[in-house]
């Protein structure tokens, strides 16, 4: 048996969140003992935000370079993944090694250990080394559970024997395929769909739900699709995938009345926490939950806190970090502030760009409020730029101030964060509107649209 070594915070899961957490605790002066079995840093420095930005960003460049005529003179671009590739293997993720993270968690004093990571009793975790041999930590103030998420397949016929790509395949690439089906229409699989077809692959889109980016706002998903439309990316809404065959050398994606044809096929249908067999029975908690329900202080059950996705709190590695921030704030026992997910914020990196923050139209709606909505056009640079975008504003009426908003364009990201600061401070609309906008700036287009709300 093993022995017993003690400390002040075990953190399972090495994300954003929780390497945040145990960096950060132990520049406090806290032990802490850091566990993953995987990449310190998570999914989003090797397989998500990052190598996908880095893909995007080269995209956005050859957009740019095609609109030099007419505007600017002539220009020509030949598209080439190769730098894209060494871009990311080199400067994103050190060819998917983590010993810059490791080194950067053991500088900050905390201890690292690799494994995986299970609660055996409370305030205790037992680590299955690669190895196999185990080691237990007894953990005086508590444990952080950061363990994130797996991508996931839907359970289609034919599918699971086939050699498809997830999200962690696509920004492995070093050669890009001639054709591709993408099946899932959310914000993964639209990024990377715009960035292959941008690249000159073929790529069709299948959707179960009646339409891309479905969380979104029912204009915002009109707006990307014709900006796929225009790119030459074919989107399937409300399909009913019956099969997926692979000879060998191609997938075919068998719909209800038609069949699909391309050299690779990428799922992108969601992803799923990564709570089995983590050992929740060992504190009260569900051992078959899906999802954890942390309270204003993210802890979940006594002595145990959780960060990122399996709180179920959105997503995003920004949550995850605020999140992080909130357990720091509570193991170093100061007072607050607490968690509080008014306005949520999230950007989809498409051409156009998605920002979305706090309730939609139909979430409003559903919880009773008296909702006021109003809508314009986010492009509204006349000469300066001639994307066209979308501005829609939900509001509390009886309050008078917003609840949620939608920005969609070239910079729908950036403009979001006037909506999300107005959402989280609640400032009146009255307020809102009378502002300075500068002029001729893209975010001056939030105007008008406050305006319609008084």
């Amino acid at each position: 048996m093993s022995e017993t070594i003690g400390c002040d915070v075990v953190v399972v899961g090495l994300g954003p969140g929780g390497e945040h957490v145990a960096g950060s605790l132990a520049r406090a002066g806290l032990d802490v003992v850091g566990v993953d079995e995987r990449l310190v840093g998570g999914e989003c420095p090797y397989f998500g935000c990052i190598p996908s930005k880095m893909m995007i960003a080269a995209a956005e460049t050859l957009r740019q370079v095609r609109r030099v005529d007419g505007r600017a003179g002539t220009a020509t671009a030949t598209p080439d993944w190769t730098p894209v590739a060494t871009r990311i293997r080199d400067e994103a993720t050190d060819d998917w090694d983590d010993q810059v993270a490791v080194d950067r968690l053991v500088d900050a004093g905390a201890r690292f250990v690799r494994g995986r990571g299970r609660i055996s009793g409370p305030h205790e975790v037992t680590v299955t080394a690669p190895d196999g041999s185990t080691s237990t930590y007894a953990a005086r103030r508590g444990i952080v559970l950061n363990t994130g998420t797996t991508p996931v397949a839907p359970p289609v016929d034919g599918l699971a024997g086939t050699p498809y790509w997830t999200n962690r395949e696509a920004v492995r690439l070093t050669e890009l395929p001639g054709s591709l089906v993408v099946i899932g229409g959310g914000a993964i699989g639209c990024e990377l769909a715009q960035v292959f077809a941008t690249f000159g692959v073929a790529v069709t889109v299948v959707e179960v739900a009646d339409r891309i980016v479905a969380p979104e706002e029912p204009e915002a998903s009109r707006l990307l699709a014709e900006a796929f439309a225009a790119d030459g990316i074919e989107v399937l809404g409300g399909a009913r995938i019956e099969r997926v065959e692979h000879d060998g050398d191609r997938f075919s994606v068998v719909l209800g009345d038609r069949t699909l044809t391309a050299d690779r096929l990428l799922v992108a249908a969601g992803r799923r926490n990564n709570l089995a067999d983590l050992g929740l029975e060992h504190v009260g908690l569900d051992p078959e939950a899906r999802v954890l329900d942390p309270d204003e202080r993210m802890r979940v059950a006594e002595g145990v806190w959780a960060v990122g996705d399996i709180a179920g709190k959105g997503a995003f590695t920004h949550v995850s970090m605020y999140q992080a921030d909130v357990v720091i704030r509570d193991l170093l026992g100061e007072d607050g502030p607490w968690a509080d997910y008014r306005a949520v914020g999230r950007v989809t990196f498409t051409a156009p760009e998605i920002g979305s923050v706090g309730l939609t139209e139909k979430a409003a709606r559903d919880r009773g409020l008296n909702v006021r909505v109003a809508t314009g056009d986010l492009g509204s640079r006349g000469w300066i730029a001639e994307d066209h975008g979308l501005v829609k504003l939900v509001a509390d009426a009886d309050r008078g101030v917003l609840v949620g908003g939608t920005t969609v364009g070239a910079t729908g990201g950036e403009v979001l964060s006037m909506v999300a600061t107005a959402v989280h401070a609640e400032v009146p609309i009255s307020t809102l509107a009378e502002m300075h906008f500068a002029y001729p700036t893209i975010h001056r287009a939030v105007q008008p649209v406050l305006r319609a709300l008084l």
